[in-house]
């Protein structure tokens, strides 16, 4: 059975750090891409980032730039999500998804071959 499955989430405060991981198993997902979503209380889910299928290319949503990082192990089997200088905004269900290709992530309607459970994440004031 394939499954990706998050961890890492938690309550921290505004400016705390958390690194979330996405794990792998079932099968590989070297050759896919990987990214993270969130979805936060009455609001649609959105894109946070996404990784090539062998990390040369990356992408961030505007929200997260220069405060969030995307990365994949050298096996590619699991997918960080390290997330500093967090906002209360942050507050979300964050998820991991695989696609065939990076694009398939950040287009507005994402097409993912894969989807994680999700993870909670919760920042205070």
């Amino acid at each position: 059975q394939v499954q990706l499955v998050e961890s890492g989430g938690g309550l921290v405060q505004a400016g705390d750090s958390l690194r979330l991981s996405c794990a792998a198993s079932g099968r590989t997902f070297s050759g896919y891409a990987m990214g993270w979503f969130r979805r936060a209380p009455g609001k649609e889910r959105e894109f946070v980032a996404a990784i090539s299928w062998n990390g040369g290319s990356t992408e961030y949503a505007d929200s997260v730039k220069g405060r969030f990082t995307i990365s994949r192990d050298g096996a590619k089997t699991t997918v960080y999500l390290q997330m500093n200088s967090l906002k209360p905004e942050d507050t979300a269900v964050y998820s991991c998804a695989a696609a065939n290709a990076i694009a398939y992530l950040i287009r507005t309607v994402p097409v993912a071959s894969y989807w994680g459970q999700g993870t909670q994440v919760t920042v205070s004031s």
